[in-house]
């Protein structure tokens, strides 16, 4: 079965959240959703899961017992142990006996929490219980599991750990859709979701993102307009729509960072604009 969501709208007063937002997840891949703060990225990730109902358009997902989801908290019970959080989770969804037994082992042995068993939760390290939260995501075998940036603030190490488990659940079948503030990870997914404002900027594979994007990057100590540039390390990038940039300015690859930031200024211009002109009328 095919998850998504398809031409959903969600408003929250007079603020829209989503705007017609249309995003396909399909067995076996993984969707990352990308965009700065306020870009609806956690709105539709909870739509998704139904705990926001859309003011129109349609969600597709399973039903309770085909969902996973490891929201942006920690994901687990602090006053109970890493195996009492996993057999609750278990039995929730019915697991228990030497099923539940066997799946605990294997996911514990897989985000190498073996040894932490019996350790309370609010006792483990902030990447170790994030990998708690998303093995009691995935206890149940979901078809679709969502992840609200599942490696935020996480060690290196527990972060390649997650990206592993996450790619071994997409390859075991399920649909995976997750949010990152890390876009090196997002490279990686099959399939990038830019979001912006509660609109989607552009979608498809990291080939395709990369592909359709137009214009230039170039890179200077100064810029020479700053509502067009950004901080990146010790110098600045700045986007040019055209592809016209000055002469003598020194152009970059842009990656997925570059592409995001100039998308995001562009539709954030083109938002004054239309403001602009309705406030003239």
């Amino acid at each position: 079965m095919t998850s998504g969501v398809e031409s959903v709208t969600v408003r929250f007063g007079d603020i829209s959240a989503l705007d017609d937002v249309t995003v396909e997840a399909r067995p076996g891949t993984v969707v990352a959703v990308v965009g700065g703060d306020g870009a609806g990225k956690t709105t539709l990730l909870r739509t998704l899961v139904r705990e926001v109902l859309p003011d129109s358009g349609v969600v597709r997902a399973p039903a309770k017992a085909g969902l996973g989801f490891l929201p942006a908290s920690a994901g687990s019970w602090a006053g109970l142990t890493v195996t009492q959080n996993l057999d609750f989770a278990g039995g929730v969804y019915g697991l228990s006996g030497e099923t539940l037994a066997a799946r605990r082992a294997d996911l514990l042995a897989g985000a190498d929490l073996t040894s932490a068993s019996d350790r309370l939760a609010s006792q483990l390290s902030g990447g170790m219980r994030r990998k708690l939260g998303f093995c009691m995501a995935i206890v149940h075998t979901p078809d679709l599991v969502v992840l609200d940036e599942p490696s935020t603030g996480v060690d290196p190490v527990s972060r390649i750990d997650l990206w592993r488990m996450i790619s071994e659940t997409a390859a075991a079948g399920a649909a995976v859709v997750m949010s990152t503030t890390y876009l090196d990870e997002a490279e990686r997914a099959g399939h990038l979701v830019v979001l912006d404002g509660g609109r989607v900027l552009v979608q498809g594979s990291w080939d395709e993102v990369r592909a359709g994007f137009t214009g230039a990057v170039t890179r200077a100590e100064l810029a020479v307009r700053p509502q067009w540039s950004w901080r990146r390390g010790r110098a600045r990038h700045e986007y040019w729509p055209g592809d016209d940039p000055p002469g003598g300015l020194e152009r970059v690859e842009p990656d997925l960072e570059d592409i995001v930031i100039a998308l995001s200024l562009v539709h954030r211009a083109e938002e004054v604009g239309r403001t602009d002109a309705g406030t003239a009328s």
